[in-house]
Formats: structure tokens, sequence, C-alpha cells
């Protein structure tokens, strides 16, 4: 006698998982729908990537641990 699957067991699972999945969905997109409702609303025409850059010249982004002065013997200029 050949073991047969029961059609009927297997379709209630596969079922469950289904609505399993479509309730993770669900509350997925009403996570991103509070995430974009509370997050700040940019300026039209603001490119998101240069918000708050400020013209002119710009901080040294390794602090204060090379002086002008110590820069120059860095890059190996050897006289």
């Amino acid at each position: 006698m050949v073991n047969r699957a029961r059609p009927t067991q297997n379709k209630r699972e596969r079922e469950r998982a289904k609505q399993e999945r479509q309730k993770e969905k669900a509350a997925r997109r009403a996570e991103a729908k509070v995430r974009r409702a509370t997050a700040t609303p940019r300026q039209p025409g603001e490119d998101p990537d240069i918000a708050g850059i400020v013209p002119g010249p710009q901080p040294n982004p390794w602090g204060e641990d090379l002086a002008p002065d110590d820069e120059e013997e860095e890059v190996g200029t050897s006289r």
C-alpha cells in the first residue's frame, strides 16, 4: 500500500502559512505608513543628499589631527 499525503491537511497548513504571511505583510505596511507620516517633510525642490550643507570651506573631517604644516610632510615631500 502506498502512503499518500492527506491533501486537506496539507492545504490547511498552506492556507495557515499564507494567512500568517498576509498578517506580517499588513503589519509591515502599517509600520511603514506610520514611519512615512512621522518623517520630516522635505522642502520642495530640495535635494536630500545635500540638505543642510553650508557653502564655503568645510571643517577638516579628521579633526585637528593634522596641522597644515604637517600635511606637506606626510604627503611624502622629501627634499
